[in-house]
């Protein structure tokens, strides 16, 4: 009973506080976070009323499934955007981009806190800072998809961001994955090529591999019903399906394995999107059945976070170091590759900004590196990054799209006029 009633509590406090950052002009996802920080176990939470709020971080944990699925659910939205056209006019450059701008980030933060580090060891180790340079090339595709949403932002920015948050997270998997692999063999005197190399890489391609036959076998099982709402039904149970088979782990041959949870919902809508010829209307189906869904993941995103790190000094100013450079790196890394591949001047400027968010991705790496020595450092660093990144990180993503002219003026349609003629879609200058 308790457990509905605190589900009610987020979804109905969470939609309130959207009515007050929409005066505000800001995105209803930054709502939905600071929703949630109050209905968290340090605000209202604390009070310890029954139903209303999480009394305490274990609460807020027992609702992980909920945030689980709702990843899916955004990882097989995104995956929609991986239409063979697309991909055909733009796959090379948000390849090439997706890959410099996380690789240029984790370069400059390991240096920033390499630095730090030579500065002052006692406040964080070598591998420590070397798998925090790490977790700053994921970003937050949830974030950045519900801003999309929200502002019906179309055009050539768009488009190109949510391939890239998409091929960052792959990225940011296999950096994390060596980088980690490379921290523990420091602290252990043991470096393996099977963790550090083939582990990752092994987890992308059996992601990848779950998808595509995901995919496949959603398609060939919706063609067996014409009722729109069954074959919503369909969609809904396969992803439900994709999300728990994507958190089964094995072992084979000495390697162990798993998936990524993202990567396999992604891949099972790309390849869904892309052989089903009833795909695009099924998704905006399945996108109106998501949205509560949506708005308890940020409200529990929100409750989540630790608001006791910001009375630690110490991962106050690493946290800093570590903000400061990831931004620099995103913003770099996008501004030379989108130079590099021939990005038109207003997506080279405004790329870098978009790519800021960061999120549930980086909290479960987080999560991971916990294993080292000072790995609640880590911990605490992201969980600080988090917080300062969700509250700001979408509005900067709004004002970089609006600067961009793919989000309308409020009070405009976003539909084209009718007899307006459609522009042509073009990524060189």
């Amino acid at each position: 009973m308790e457990i509905l009633i605190q589900l009610s509590v987020c979804l109905v406090g969470g939609l309130l506080m959207s009515r007050g950052a929409k005066k505000l002009n800001l995105p209803a996802v930054t709502a939905y976070l600071v929703a949630g920080l109050l209905l968290g176990p340090y605000c209202i939470g604390a009070l310890h009323l029954t139903g209303v709020g999480f009394s305490t971080p274990e609460q807020v944990s027992a609702l992980d499934l909920f945030s689980q699925v709702a990843l899916g659910f955004i990882a097989f939205t995104i995956g929609n955007e991986f239409r063979l056209e697309q991909l055909k006019h733009m796959g090379k450059q948000a390849i090439t981009i997706g890959i410099l701008q996380a690789v240029v980030t984790t370069a400059l933060v390991d240096i920033a806190l390499l630095a730090l580090h030579f500065i002052n060891p006692a406040l964080i180790s070598v591998s420590s800072a070397i798998t925090l340079g790490a977790i700053a090339a994921a970003t937050a595709p949830a974030a950045t998809l519900m801003v999309v949403r929200q502002y019906k932002a179309s055009g050539p920015l768009t488009k190109l961001l949510l391939l890239v948050v998409a091929i960052d997270d792959a990225v940011g998997l296999v950096l994390f994955s060596a980088s980690f692999g490379v921290a523990s063999a420091l602290e252990s005197g043991t470096a393996s090529l099977m963790t550090i190399l083939v582990e990752p890489l092994a987890e992308i391609i059996l992601s990848l591999l779950l998808g595509s036959l995901a995919g496949w076998v959603l398609y060939r099982i919706e063609r067996y019903f014409h009722s729109r709402s069954k074959r919503l039904s369909i969609s809904i149970g396969f992803v439900l399906l994709t999300v728990g088979l994507s958190m089964m782990e094995f072992e084979a041959g000495g390697i162990r394995c798993g998936f990524s949870l993202l990567l396999v919902c992604m891949m099972t809508g790309t390849v869904f999107c892309n052989i089903c010829s009833f795909s695009e209307e099924l998704m905006g189906r399945v996108d109106g059945w998501t949205t509560p869904l949506f708005v308890l993941f940020f409200v529990l995103s929100g409750a989540e976070l630790n608001l006791n790190i910001l009375s630690n000094p110490m991962v106050l100013l690493i946290g800093a170091v570590y903000i400061a450079a990831r931004s620099l790196g995103k913003y770099a890394g996008s501004y030379g590759s989108c130079a590099m591949t021939g990005c038109s001047k207003s997506i080279t400027k405004y790329l870098g900004i978009t790519l800021l968010p960061q999120a549930g991705v980086a909290l479960g790496m987080a999560l991971t590196a916990q294993q080292l020595a000072d790995g609640e450092i880590v911990r605490n660093v992201v969980l600080f990054s988090v917080l300062v990144y969700e509250l700001v990180g979408p509005a900067l993503t709004k004002r970089a799209l609006a600067a961009a002219g793919e989000i309308q003026a409020e009070g405009r349609t976003s539909a084209r006029k009718k007899n307006e003629p459609k522009a042509p879609l073009h990524l060189d200058r």
